[in-house]
């Protein structure tokens, strides 16, 4: 069990078997209908505490940790958006659990597993990386991996930042966006950071794949809440959004205007619990 989960709540970690054999682990708190939580790139089940605690007095929330995070297997060889929506069905048929919240590529994630999967009746996804006229770029990759195999990890990170996070970002030079993150990460958090890296470029590998195939989202038969920071900054997140309430059979939109891209586990845990709970209970 997570320190972090066991600290404030009485969790308990499962596994299951993916259709590859690779091992899924899922932190399972609090009771009611069946919740899956997805966490996106560069993070894990741990970092959404607050928000599991919120969720978990009316649903029993199953916080996935994903390939690659504590608990689950490696990302495998054959990694694809496919993979991951195997794993989430695998969980979620074990789980019996018929909602699901996704935050940024694990609501691409959401989004794509309840294309295949009807069981899933409603989805609620935080700016799902959805990839609209390649506004999530993927050039970085290459050189990306390049620092990884020289144990620059830093480097990697600030690479990763520049490329795919907010305008004040991408105004800086890798050199000092590396020293940056180098004093923001510390002890434990750069532990699991460092964990974390060599997923990214797979992940966002899919979603360069992933560019513009947004129609395929007419296939979705859930009921789906968007979710969006008002103050994110993310060039990508209206156009997707936008597209999405297009194609989308059944959605809506709620924007929540002093938050960012990272609200659902950064000082929006109450707010986005309470607009999930409004929509899974209505």
């Amino acid at each position: 069990m997570s320190a972090t989960l066991a600290a404030t709540t009485t969790s308990t970690v499962h596994t299951v078997r993916s259709a590859d054999g690779t091992t899924i682990a899922y932190h399972t708190t609090g009771t009611g209908p069946g919740l899956l939580l997805i966490p996106g790139a560069l993070s894990d089940a741990t970092d959404f505490t607050t928000l599991i605690n919120a969720l978990a007095t009316t649903f029993t929330v199953h916080a996935i940790q994903r390939r690659a995070r504590r608990g689950s297997g490696p990302i495998g060889p054959g990694y694809s958006i496919e993979t991951e929506c195997a794993d989430i069905s695998a969980v979620r048929a074990a789980t019996g659990a018929s909602y699901a919240f996704g935050h940024s590529y694990g609501g691409l994630v959401a989004l794509e597993t309840a294309r295949r999967d009807p069981a899933i009746t409603k989805l609620a996804v935080y700016e799902p990386g959805v990839n609209v006229q390649g506004l999530i770029a993927g050039d970085w990759i290459p050189q990306y991996r390049q620092y990884l195999a020289q144990g620059r990890q830093f480097d990697a990170f600030a690479t990763f930042s520049i490329a795919t996070g907010p305008s004040k970002a991408k105004r800086n030079p890798r050199w000092l966006m590396a020293a940056i993150l180098r004093m923001v990460f510390r002890g434990e958090k750069r532990t699991k950071l460092f964990e974390l890296l060599d997923a990214v470029a797979y992940e966002h590998a899919e979603v360069d794949r992933l560019n513009d195939s947004y129609p395929n989202y007419r296939e979705v038969s859930a009921d789906v809440l968007l979710m969006a920071g008002g103050k994110s900054d993310l060039p990508q997140v209206p156009p997707a959004l936008a597209r999405l309430s297009e194609v989308l059979p059944s959605s809506r939109l709620q924007t929540f205007p002093k938050l960012d891209h990272f609200g659902p586990h950064h000082k929006g845990e109450a707010d986005i619990a309470a607009a999930i709970t409004a929509f899974l209970r209505g």
